[in-house]
């Protein structure tokens, strides 16, 4: 396949795979800090120059006439919803409702350096809606136009062959559509020493072969792409309403779907979904009906908490939890909710020495027994570096921190609110300089331990309840503990030593000198760990923000992914996926909206 251009230059270009042994023309000194400070600037001004795109078509909720009337009314303006409502637009009209606001101008959602702020901000205004799932591990869900883009760490790979294979999906449809979101958003990274080093010591650590760059999921160690250019400034799904009609797509933010409405049909015995109920923020609520007859839908692409909740808000799911609530069943779904699963990450703080540039994911080592190793480093993990005087900010100390909900020092029945405070203010009082290196984490394939999605009220605003079963699945686990100890090869490599400490006793005394070890998680089999590796999975075990199923193919949804028992009705997201693909599946989802709108467009046309 064409490879992304050089970071700063969109997806137009081919590159060529670069061997191992120029490994070194990888490795790039990021900018100075006063160079960081103007990119930062320069990231700011140009997220503010977005909202000179002229998306009139964009409104507030509270503008919304009372009732409407649409071809395609898409809830959900996420990693999926925005492409899906672009491609729909082209021959459409297309009502997209987005319960959160606009991503331009937010330095927390637009810039690299302050990538772990938005995660941090638990105000309700937050582009980050912060929930707990039931076995004590915090997550996040994305509340934004762009949806879980505007949060991530950016990191961009594809399926592989095996997974569109397997999901029955038209290949070349597929590469199209891939190809389409590339064009408009992807990048190819700088790589600091530090990610140089991870990615040599990975390859020491035998995660083989070396891959290069590329966009492709192959075993072996690469590089990918990202979304972040190379001023730091993030590129969203929201970008790609660029390419919509401006004439036939209308998108409400702050919008918040409460119920899908059904009537039965003359002649069909199945509900027929004809419309929507969403509310503005203050509280008025409107009324969308689908008009087009065969060639309308209502689509829901609102994630994997979002779309199986307003099915089972709208009377779609098992039929004895819906009464429980107080909701009259249109239809027993039982599987609706069901097989939800969270891939478990683990990461480990590897302190340094010197100072360390930050960097986001750019490296996995995609290993053939289930596990991906990745990394990200910073001398303060993505604290501001360059607040000023005027306008001073809270330090987040990155996406692992207790900040962000991240307390992995912790078993999850500990993590308490406040529990993850104290941690916050003793971080908060130590010496930043205690703070240099990185974290290099590992992730699960799959993964096969699953758990279920449940109302926890009627309120639409509120999250459900959530169980994930991390490590339920003993496989899981033994996947986890071949991670853990190629993570320790890797630091143990001859590539890597510049990045540690020369002994234990070293590295033992800062972490004495600056408690570090009460809150972040330090290599297993040290003095002060002593548990089995099995064990240290479970009580380390963290969110890599990507949960999916609860929608499934097959279960839930069908291979056109139509709502099964119903008509009129469609969910396109990560909810629809029995596996999350790709080391970050950030980049199918994207695909996926390009993808359905293209054989909803097809269908359209032919009547097939």
């Amino acid at each position: 396949m064409a490879a992304p251009g050089h970071r700063g230059s969109p997806l137009a270009a081919l590159a060529v795979g670069v061997a191992a042994t120029v490994l070194v023309s990888f490795c790039v000194v990021r900018p100075a800090a006063s160079q960081q400070q103007q990119a930062e600037d320069k990231g700011e001004e140009e997220a503010q120059a977005q909202q000179r795109y002229n998306f009139r078509f964009v409104r507030h909720a509270r503008d919304a006439p009372l009732v409407s009337h649409f071809n395609y009314i898409v809830v959900g303006g996420g990693t999926a919803g925005c492409p899906l409502a672009a491609t729909l637009s082209e021959n459409s009209r297309v009502l997209l409702l987005e319960r959160g606001g606009y991503p331009y101008g937010n330095r927390n959602v637009s810039s690299e350096y302050h990538f772990a702020d938005a995660l941090a901000d638990t105000s309700p205004r937050s582009p980050a809606q912060r929930f707990v799932s039931e076995d004590g591990v915090v997550n996040a869900r994305a509340r934004v136009l762009g949806g879980g883009s505007c949060l991530n760490a950016g990191f961009y790979t594809r399926a592989s062959g095996e997974y569109v294979r397997a999901a029955g999906w038209d290949a070349r449809l597929v590469n199209a559509s891939y190809r389409w979101v590339e064009k408009e958003l992807v990048f190819r990274p700088d790589v600091p020493k530090w990610q140089c080093a991870l990615r040599e010591g990975l390859l020491q650590a035998g995660v083989t072969p070396d891959n290069g760059y590329t966009l492709d999921h192959v075993h072996g160690t690469k590089i990918g792409g990202t979304i972040f250019d190379s001023t730091g400034r993030r590129h969203t799904a929201a970008d790609f309403l660029r390419s919509a009609n401006p004439g036939r797509l209308t998108v409400f933010l702050h919008a918040t779907v409460s119920q899908i409405l059904f009537r039965h049909r003359e002649g069909s015995a199945k509900p027929v979904a004809y419309g929507v109920v969403f509310v503005d923020p203050t509280g008025v609520q409107h009324r969308v009906y689908r008009q087009g007859g065969g060639k309308s839908e209502v689509i829901l692409a609102a994630g994997t908490l979002g779309s199986p909740q307003l099915l089972m808000l709208s009377g779609v799911g098992p039929r004895g939890h819906l009464e429980k609530h107080g909701i009259r069943a249109v239809l027993d779904h039982p599987m609706v909710g069901q097989g939800v699963a969270d891939n478990p990450m683990n990461s480990v703080f590897v302190p340094s020495p010197v100072p360390v540039t930050l960097s986001l994911v750019q490296i996995v080592g995609v290993t053939r027994f289930g596990s991906f190793i990745e990394g990200i480093s910073g001398s303060q993990f993505g604290i501001p570096l360059h607040d000023r005087s005027s306008r001073r900010r809270s330090h987040t100390f990155g996406m692992f921190s207790p900040m962000t909900g991240q307390l992995g020092a912790l078993p999850p029945s500990e993590r308490t609110p406040e529990a993850m405070r104290r941690a916050a203010d003793a971080m908060r009082a130590l010496d930043r300089r205690a703070f240099r290196g990185g974290f290099i984490l590992e992730k699960i394939l799959g993964p096969l331990s699953t758990g279920h999605i449940e109302l926890r009220s009627t309120d639409p605003r509120a999250n459900p309840a959530v169980t994930f079963n991390y490590f339920k699945d003993p496989k899981d686990v033994e996947r986890c503990v071949r991670g853990i100890q190629t993570i320790e090869r890797v630091v143990r490599s001859r590539a890597f030593s510049r990045f540690t400490y020369a002994n234990a006793t070293a590295m033992d005394a800062v972490f004495d000198r600056a408690k570090l070890a009460n809150f972040l998680n330090l290599l297993p089999r040290h003095p002060r760990d002593t548990r089995p590796l099995q064990q240290y999975c479970r009580d380390t075990v963290m969110t890599i923000w990507h949960y999916h199923v609860g929608c499934h193919v097959g279960p839930v949804v069908d291979q056109d992914y139509r709502v099964i028992g119903v008509e009129g009705l469609r969910v396109v997201d990560s909810s629809t996926f029995k596996y999350s693909p790709g080391t970050n599946p950030q980049a199918t989802v994207m695909m996926l909206g390009r993808y359905i709108g293209l054989k909803i467009q097809k269908e359209a046309l032919t009547g097939k």
